[in-house]
């Protein structure tokens, strides 16, 4: 058994869908990401813009790495999309922060697949990544061939879909790189068309300034009054460019307890949701992504919500 089949044996023992391999080096999307911070499409998240020499070249983070390991789950629950759920007095939570939190989960999933390579390859060299480090999984998860980045600037796999997390291992191991998956968005544009706040400003390019999903986790103090109208309901994150992207119609579903939503996390009653805010943050919200605005852009966020229902 070749090493590349061994880990991804091994990969889809733990539970990953999919494990692919690319090198490690700097892409022609890495590049663009200069022009998106020169932008100011980044907005308020500094730290893009304080490590964006590692985020351009994994060879920055770890100078002696020939290969990543990419590593794909599932967290497409069987639950309604938020563009099926109309009632204006229930908010709406990204799907993925319904259950636990996916940077626990994926990182010690990573962590047993690291195990199982040191246990093969003693000495060797690893550093894992869950979407908190200066690294773009993103780009290997396409040059891996997981999937092709869509117009939403999400990865798509042709029989997943996109509702991926995504976790890397760079590692020295010198590992064949698996073919890259052809882009299949074609002509389609629904992504861009029902973007409420036209965040996505041209094909596979999102001003984060725009995005509700950046204004309901990442942006502190108050919102710009005209986004906020066109938040709607969306009191963290938002689903929508992927709940009518094409590829998701018939996207599997995962029965994974970690991401099935917790009592009141699903399409919540805003007014319940608010006491539970003010009542039980943050105990209420342990191991959950909620924990990342704070309470008080929960709150934020909810009042929007709530303003904007009334408007209807």
């Amino acid at each position: 058994m070749s090493l590349e089949i061994f880990i991804k044996k091994k990969g889809e023992e733990i539970g990953f869908d999919k494990v692919a391999f690319a090198r490690a080096d700097s892409y022609l999307e890495h590049n663009a990401l200069q022009n998106w911070l020169a932008q100011g499409c980044h907005g308020d998240m500094n730290y893009m813009e304080k490590n964006k020499t590692k985020r351009m070249n994994p060879k920055e983070v770890m100078p002696e790495a020939k290969s990543v390991i990419t590593c794909a789950l599932n967290y497409n629950t069987d639950y309604p999309y938020s563009i099926d759920c109309k009632n204006p007095n229930k908010g709406w939570i990204a799907r993925y922060a319904w259950g636990e939190d996916y940077h626990i989960i994926i990182e010690e999933m990573l962590k047993s697949l690291q195990k199982a390579v040191l246990q093969l390859e003693p000495g060797t060299n690893c550093k894992i990544y869950v979407d908190t480090g200066p690294v773009m999984e993103r780009v290997f998860a396409k040059h891996a061939g997981v999937g092709w980045i869509g117009k939403n600037t999400c990865i798509i796999d042709p029989k997943i879909g996109s509702w991926l997390f995504l976790g890397i291992i760079l590692t020295n191991l010198e590992l064949k790189e698996d073919p890259v998956i052809p882009d299949h968005c074609g002509k389609c544009t629904v992504c861009i068309d029902a973007c409420p706040t036209q965040a996505i400003t041209q094909p596979y390019k999102i001003d984060a300034r725009r995005c509700i999903s950046y204004l309901t986790i990442e942006h502190k103090g108050e919102i710009e009054p005209e986004l906020a109208r066109k938040m709607g309901n969306n009191i963290f994150g938002c689903d929508i460019c992927q709940d009518v992207c094409p590829w998701n119609k018939k996207a599997p579903k995962t029965e994974l307890p970690a991401f099935q939503p917790r009592n009141g996390f699903f399409n919540p009653d805003l007014k319940e949701l608010r006491q539970k805010v003010l009542e039980n943050y943050p105990q209420d919200f342990k191991n959950s992504p909620l924990k990342r605005p704070k309470r008080d852009g929960l709150i934020r966020n909810i009042e929007i919500a709530s303003n904007n229902a009334l408007m209807i």
